[in-house]
């Protein structure tokens, strides 16, 4: 439920808001990072496009690009102000160009950690229960931008098997299905063999953990959990940003980072959907936490 009149003192202090400078913004643009279908992506943060268009005093417009790249490059080309990254994405923009945005604020953990893992789950009733299961077999990534459905996998997966992700050389194949929720409905529909996904890894795996894309997917229907077993986990991996256009007026980088800060008290029924799950808010967050990722990405990238 929209609670704009709890948000009414905020707005009131942060009149003007959108001008600094003498620098006039007439719309707010907000990326949302693929990885489930764009409609359910523009329902869950509806909710945050209502108190933004509020707060600034402009219209405030969500973008659901079909993959990963498309908000990557909005951000690079100035057609996106905010989007809530995955470190490998962020990466992306930041080797592209260091100076466009800044990370602000990082989703917090219930126990108030910023990391998350990848999982790698297969149907129970396909007798996969390792990634030794999966030699020879077909496995999904979804989206080569993807910090928790590519990057770390990519790294961690050979460490293991001692094999390269080319399809052939360990798994029969490998599929980029396009998206977390495309590779989880591809692992429950039995179209590939096992796949990697994201989730916080805290709370109860038949929930689908308390967020991520399994969280979702259970949310919307999409899978019961009591049908697929985890086969991996990843090493505690950075949470993503949210990252503002340093070309911003101050002000409104002011206005939203305090905004999305507060929306767990204000909100916790909006907080819940911007997060994917069960959070502890949104907290702030600089670059020198993804240097390790950065880094990690320019050598896959080499």
């Amino acid at each position: 439920m929209k609670k704009i009149i709890a948000l009414a003192l905020m707005t009131t202090a942060m009149s003007g808001a959108a001008m600094a400078d003498g620098h006039a913004i007439t719309e707010f643009r907000i990326g949302l990072l693929g990885g489930e279908n764009a409609q359910d992506r523009l329902n869950n943060n509806e909710c945050l496009r209502d108190y933004t268009e509020e707060a600034l005093g402009v219209e405030t417009k969500l973008f659901a690009p079909a993959d990963y790249n498309g908000v990557i490059q909005g951000l690079l080309g100035g057609t996106i102000d905010m989007a809530w990254l995955g470190a490998s994405s962020y990466a992306a923009v930041y080797l592209e160009d260091p100076e466009v945005v800044s990370p602000v604020l990082v989703k917090a953990n219930l126990d108030g950690s910023f990391t998350y893992h990848s999982i790698g789950f297969a149907r129970v009733d396909s007798g996969i229960t390792s990634l030794e299961d999966v030699k020879g077999k077909m496995f999904g990534f979804g989206d080569p931008n993807s910090t928790s459905g590519y990057l770390i996998p990519s790294v961690e997966i050979p460490q293991l098997t001692g094999a390269t992700m080319e399809s052939g050389d360990y798994f029969g194949e490998v599929k980029f299905t396009g998206g977390h929720e495309q590779t989880i409905v591809a692992v429950n529909n039995g179209d590939i063999n096992a796949g990697v996904t994201w989730a916080d890894g805290q709370g109860n795996w038949e929930d689908g953990y308390n967020s991520g894309a399994l969280r979702r997917a259970v949310d919307a229907g999409l899978v019961d959990m009591n049908d697929l077993v985890e086969i991996w986990k990843s090493k505690p991996i950075p949470e993503g940003p949210v990252v503002l256009r340093n070309a911003l007026p101050d002000d409104v980088k002011a206005t939203m980072i305090q905004l999305v800060e507060e929306l767990i008290t204000k909100d916790p029924e909006c907080a819940y959907g911007v997060a994917a799950g069960d959070t502890a808010g949104f907290v702030p967050i600089d670059h020198s936490y993804y240097e390790s990722i950065i880094a990690v990405r320019q050598a896959q990238s080499n």
